[in-house]
């Protein structure tokens, strides 16, 4: 498990990882978006 971590430590620091985690804060300001990911828990707690 310790190797699949920094794996992805690895590469979240990398070019690919950076430019993945910028584009997803820039999805996460969008309010229909946050509404979606909303509704999406929302969802998953009730069949749970």
């Amino acid at each position: 498990m310790a190797g699949l971590l920094n794996r992805i430590k690895s590469f979240m620091r990398g070019p690919r990882g950076r430019q993945m985690t910028t584009k997803a804060r820039t999805m996460a300001k969008d309010p229909r978006n946050r509404e979606r990911a909303r509704q999406a828990v929302t969802k998953f707690r009730r069949k749970r």
